[in-house]
């Protein structure tokens, strides 16, 4: 996924344009990170004005976007103008090839427009969510993800959950360790945690004394092979398991079975990555157990088998 398509027109998000452009910009390899193609694309390559009063003159027409790895639309200014028709014929066209597509905020309302959203579930800003179901009750609106997709179509909630998805699908295609270089590049983190979170594994912060919770989480972390429950875990944090469980999700966005599953799942990209140790020591080492326990619960989290995932992503982007 190394050719990246931005179309815009006028009333596009300032701040969603620079998003994609900041994560898929050309970066060369002091730091091992891929080169990308970020093609930008509008109507007759005339000047566009984007939201906040910014001019961008496209690099190409919207058929250029066929050319494209993967199309990410940009949020719009206002969700309820129509989109151009060029660029809806453009979006179903890409999809029909096999081309994965993606919106950030508002942008969703463009996708659904195009009819790419029809029996799907998708998100888009938490304040037009009950718009866009209105607009458009093919589609299974979810309020609460932080993003979300199949594969072939993705959404994102708003603002700053259009860097989540961004930093997702360059962790599924290249890898978590170059999703994970992008993000320090942007000072942003690589994962984040939050009322809408889904699967995204949480950051973790370094134990306080006065952070019971952090604590846990850190010798969690610590000790991923050892069969932790909550109420083992609340134990440690001197709480009831009840209080416990309630606190811990009101911190993290995530019950605390949950978010175990996630970072066993995360520890096990990381070792499918970085080291040789066969899989059934890394499920082992992860919690898991076995191999044979490790890859369901990894295959429908990362959408490859633990040792697909090996083969695909470790090392490749660093030559």
């Amino acid at each position: 996924m190394r050719t990246v398509g931005c179309p815009i027109f006028d009333g596009v998000r300032a701040f969603d344009y620079a998003v994609i452009g900041e994560v898929w910009s050309n970066r060369l390899s002091p730091t091992g990170l891929p080169v990308f193609d970020l093609r930008v694309c509008g109507p007759d390559r005339q000047p566009v004005r984007l939201g906040g009063g910014l001019e961008r003159r496209p690099d190409d027409e919207f058929p250029g976007l066929l050319d494209c790895d993967l199309i990410v639309v940009p949020g719009v200014t206002d969700p309820f103008a129509p989109a151009d028709p060029r660029l809806l014929d453009v979006l179903r066209e890409a999809h029909t090839r096999g081309i994965p597509v993606a919106s950030l905020c508002a942008g969703a309302f463009v996708l659904a427009e195009a009819g790419l959203l029809d029996g799907r579930r998708a998100t888009t800003h938490w304040w037009l969510t009950d718009d866009l179901a209105r607009l458009h009750p093919a589609v299974s609106v979810d309020p609460e993800v932080l993003f979300t997709g199949d594969g072939e179509v993705w959404t994102s909630a708003g603002v700053a959950a259009g860097i989540d998805l961004c930093l997702h699908l360059v962790r599924t295609a290249h890898g978590q360790q170059t999703a994970a270089a992008i993000a320090r590049s942007m000072v942003t983190a690589p994962f984040r945690s939050g009322g809408q979170a889904q699967f995204i594994p949480s950051p973790v912060p370094v134990a306080d004394a006065d952070d019971p919770l952090g604590a846990v989480r850190t010798t969690v972390l610590g000790e991923l092979d050892t069969p932790w429950t909550v109420a083992r875990m609340a134990r440690l944090a001197v709480m009831s398991e009840r209080t416990f469980a309630r606190r811990f999700a009101a911190a993290t966005g995530s019950p605390p079975l949950r978010w175990l599953l996630e970072q066993r799942v995360l520890a096990a990209q990381r070792l499918l990555e970085e080291s040789d140790l066969p899989v059934d020591e890394i499920a082992v080492r992860c919690g898991f157990g076995s191999a044979v326990s490790l890859r369901p619960v990894f295959t429908r989290r990362v959408g490859l088998a633990p040792r697909e995932y090996r083969r695909s992503f470790r090392g490749r982007d660093q030559a």
